[in-house]
């Protein structure tokens, strides 16, 4: 276990999602094509808050421990941080001392399969970094805790493995950082799109953006592969990859969260320019 690895993983997956959030102008406008970055404030949102309550966890369990996590959601909640109705709802349920398990499974008619479990696994990944069946536990465990759909799960896996790979070996990239991955993701919609971005890794950006998707649905499969399309394309520059997501990307602060933390799991140099513009993490950490 590696809490300060998952602590620097936390803080690249709070900048990529700052930085996202902030990039509202359309991929090719021409503040983003020449790279300028936005005004201030970067706040970042519920990527990060949610990210920040798994990061707490599993530094003061050691481990996912499911009842805690959902405890921990529901207590930092804040509307404004932009959570989806449905999240939104269950967690409005659990702080009515509602049970998180009947709640997870009956969200969208079995289980919501978006991308709100991957987005903040990066930080699990890094903690456990080689234990591998750990990585794989938790990552279910975190998951299902609001995301309980099988894709919902996949997604969240191959995040969490990810990250854990570039712990393992800081400047993994490229195909091999995805090849990785793929035996530990079960065959389905996210599988198949991580393939297809393996298949992809030396195309431009907006050609693998069209075949894996940018986030717009919100779903796993929709968002995950182009971020770690993103991350193992540009596996040596924190910047090319966060710029690449905002030029093509719908969904840029989950995206930008999930590139940002697989990213910092390997290499911890972040721009300080961008980490003098974004928000801290918050107090309660």
């Amino acid at each position: 276990m590696n809490a300060d690895l998952a602590l620097a993983c936390l803080r690249g997956l709070a900048l990529g999602d700052a930085f996202g959030a902030r990039c509202t102008l359309p991929g090719d406008h021409p503040e983003v094509v020449a790279r300028k970055l936005p005004e201030e404030p970067w706040l970042w949102t519920d990527d990060t808050e949610m990210a920040c309550s798994l990061y707490a966890v599993l530094r003061r369990c050691g481990r996912v421990d499911q009842d805690a996590l959902a405890a921990s959601f529901a207590a930092h909640y804040d509307p404004d941080r932009g959570y989806g109705p449905g999240t939104e709802r269950l967690l409005a349920h659990i702080r009515r001392g509602e049970s998180w398990r009947a709640l997870a499974s009956q969200s969208f008619g079995g289980g919501s399969w978006g991308n709100g479990g991957a987005m903040r696994a990066a930080p699990l990944g890094a903690f456990h970094g080689a234990d591998l069946p750990r990585v794989l536990q938790d990552a279910e465990r975190s998951s299902v805790v609001t995301h309980s759909h099988f894709e919902g799960v996949a997604g969240t896996v191959a995040v969490a493995v990810a990250a854990s790979l570039r712990a393992v070996t800081p400047q993994l990239g490229g195909a091999e950082l995805l090849q990785g991955v793929l035996p530990f993701v079960p065959p389905g919609k996210v599988r198949t799109a991580l393939e297809t971005a393996v298949r992809l890794i030396d195309a431009d950006a907006r050609t693998a953006a069209a075949e894996l998707g940018v986030g717009r649905e919100m779903a796993a499969h929709d968002t995950v592969p182009l971020a770690l399309w993103a991350a193992a394309r540009h596996h040596r520059s924190y910047e090319d990859a966060l710029w690449t997501v905002a030029q093509v990307a719908d969904d840029v602060d989950t995206v930008g969260a999930i590139t940002g933390g697989v990213l910092a799991a390997g290499e911890h140099r972040l721009p300080e320019e961008w980490v003098r513009r974004a928000e801290p993490l918050p107090g309660w950490l």
